[in-house]
């Protein structure tokens, strides 16, 4: 990130800060940056927070691959095939449309109270997107430069490795970066299920112990290491999407 993405939470913090020493604000329900601050080296000295940021991005990662992989494989297969599109898309898109803590009970129901059912939410949610962002990919790769590739002789591989696979790489990473997004909302409801530790766990120990401090802290820590991962996978993206010549890429 450039730093000139800094200037507004950094002004607001400052803001923020101000309203609270000079007594404009109270800041017992919204604790000041110095506050949250002392809150975060606390959590962080006691081990407290890093338990809770290990076993969150733990059930992220393993939801993330297991979620990608199968929204990836289901919307190849449905892009490539119009019989299993139209014999499994409409219930995929059924199953879309239902809220993500409907899952819930389900879930611990099926798979029990522990890491199961949260890495079977979390793998949910980041299928979706990424199996609609890989199909419609699919389904608007040009029809010309298929045509193009079988008039150069190109056989159904080399059309799929040469052609079809360059034309969706840019829609499947940026599948791949909202699947992530999501994964990081499921995994709080995931971690509402029972969860002794986690992001989660931390935010509603929060509420019940009337902390606005943690409840802060956890939400920071959450924003900070999502925008650390959406980097991460940009930067995979980069090498990748090198052959666009995009108006991003002259930049």
């Amino acid at each position: 990130m450039k730093p000139i993405g800094l200037v507004i939470p950094v002004a607001l913090g400052l803001i923020w800060e101000g309203a609270v020493q000079y007594g404009v604000a109270s800041g017992r329900l919204m604790p000041p940056p110095s506050l949250l601050l002392h809150a975060t080296v606390a959590l962080a000295r006691s081990g407290e927070l890093w338990s809770h940021v290990t076993a969150t991005m733990a059930r992220i990662g393993l939801g993330f691959l297991f979620g990608a992989a199968a929204g990836t494989a289901m919307g190849v297969l449905n892009g490539a095939s119009p019989f299993m599109r139209q014999l499994l898309d409409p219930t995929i898109q059924a199953l879309r449309a239902i809220p993500s803590l409907a899952w819930v009970p389900l879930f611990i129901l099926w798979l029990g109270i522990f890491e199961t059912s949260k890495l079977a939410l979390i793998a949910m949610g980041v299928f979706f997107p990424v199996y609609l962002g890989v199909l419609s990919a699919i389904q608007g790769v040009d029809r010309k430069l298929i045509e193009v590739g079988r008039v150069f002789g190109l056989t159904p591989m080399g059309i799929a490795l040469r052609i079809t696979g360059p034309a969706v790489l840019p829609a499947w990473i940026a599948a791949l970066r909202t699947g992530l997004g999501l994964g990081f909302m499921f995994v709080v409801a995931a971690e509402l299920m029972g969860a002794s530790e986690g992001l989660g766990y931390l935010l509603l120990d929060g509420q019940q112990m009337g902390r606005a401090d943690s409840i802060l802290v956890a939400m920071i820590v959450f924003a900070l290491l999502g925008k650390a991962c959406d980097s991460i996978l940009v930067a995979i993206g980069v090498p990748l999407l090198r052959w666009q010549d995009t108006v991003r890429a002259r930049l």
